[in-house]
């Protein structure tokens, strides 16, 4: 989704890392630079109301908040050793570590699910994924909506993928090839999902495909030395963590347009409310128990990581993928703030 389609840009990240930032930009022992991205969630929320920064003051440290435009140069600095903690997709993960990048993920701070989709144009005589055979369906390529879309084909509706005619189209291109009527279908996620929907309708999203298979996520990763070497601080980030995805998901109603959380969120990263609660209805949102289980951290989060590798290589994205991603999953402070 957000982050995934800019991970072409990652090769030579680590020769590159330390030409790409400032010069003489670097943390102190007591002081985190943590990486965001402009992704809705309980995350956002409780950078914008302090719960993180006063967490982190009684552990000793500051928290330096700095947004990224993409997950690339968020790796470019973990690989760099400029910023020790921030948000990268499930594939720029897995090409990160694939790379070289000392990483450890350590949180899910969304679950794609329904925010990227399958839709079809009205009138374009396909009911069902299967009969995707020779019609044209627009994707961005190297996303993780092409991702899922492949993974769809392939191993959930056992439709050859060459059969179909995908287009790599990036969102605006799907929009206007969409009303040309160019293109019969599209997997693609908001605001190009919303607008398509409107004469057309989903057939499939990521949550089902992702239930069926491998899921697509959103993730908090830390450099692993600097980690290691801070138990303090991960075990206080965690906590808020667990804390604000326990709030969220107990009184999400609440949650609305004009909610001091939403709020929040819009001052982070721009946007509007109502767009905002909507983006936030089409994620989910693991508490830290499930974060700690075999669905997430235990588990699905390394068969993740290793399918989307596999997927970068056939895209010709990193040469090979490795043999184990399990030493890049770190469940320990999930676990510990789930008790």
């Amino acid at each position: 989704m957000m982050g995934f389609t800019r991970f072409k840009h990652l090769a030579g990240v680590v020769s590159l890392a330390a030409g790409l930032l400032q010069a003489g930009f670097a943390y102190a022992e007591d002081t985190v630079v943590v990486g965001y991205q402009q992704i809705v969630g309980p995350f956002v929320t409780a950078i914008a109301d302090g719960r993180f920064d006063k967490a982190a003051k009684e552990a000793g440290y500051t928290i330096d908040w700095r947004q990224f435009s993409s997950g690339g140069d968020i790796s470019t600095a973990l690989a760099s050793g400029n910023v020790p903690v921030g948000v990268l997709g499930s594939t720029g993960t897995a090409a990160a570590a694939t790379r070289g990048v000392e990483l450890e993920l350590f949180w899910i701070l969304d679950n794609i699910g329904k925010s990227e989709a399958l839709v079809v144009r009205n009138g374009s005589g396909i009911e069902k994924p299967e009969d995707l055979k020779g019609k044209n369906v627009g994707v961005p390529f190297v996303s993780t909506s092409h991702f899922h879309l492949l993974v769809g084909l392939e191993q959930v509706w056992k439709v050859d993928p060459r059969e179909v005619n995908i287009l790599n189209m990036k969102p605006p291109q799907i929009i206007a090839a969409w009303q040309r009527g160019d293109i019969d279908a599209a997997y693609v996620w908001p605001p190009a999902l919303t607008e398509l929907t409107k004469t057309g309708k989903t057939i499939a999203d990521s949550e089902t495909i992702g239930a069926a298979s491998v899921p697509t996520f959103d993730g908090l990763v830390a450099d692993k030395k600097w980690a290691a070497d801070n138990p303090k601080f991960m075990a206080a980030f965690t906590k808020v963590l667990a804390e604000a995805y326990a709030d969220y998901n107990k009184n999400k109603a609440s949650w609305t347009a004009d909610s001091e959380q939403v709020k929040g969120i819009v001052k982070m990263i721009g946007g509007d409310g109502a767009g905002t609660v909507e983006a936030l209805g089409l994620l989910s949102f693991p508490d830290a128990a499930e974060q700690a289980s075999e669905t997430w951290l235990g588990g699905g989060a390394l068969k993740a990581l290793s399918e989307s590798a596999k997927f970068l290589v056939a895209q010709k994205q990193i040469d090979k993928a490795l043999d184990d991603y399990a030493p890049f999953v770190n469940a320990s402070y999930a676990k510990e703030a789930s008790k």
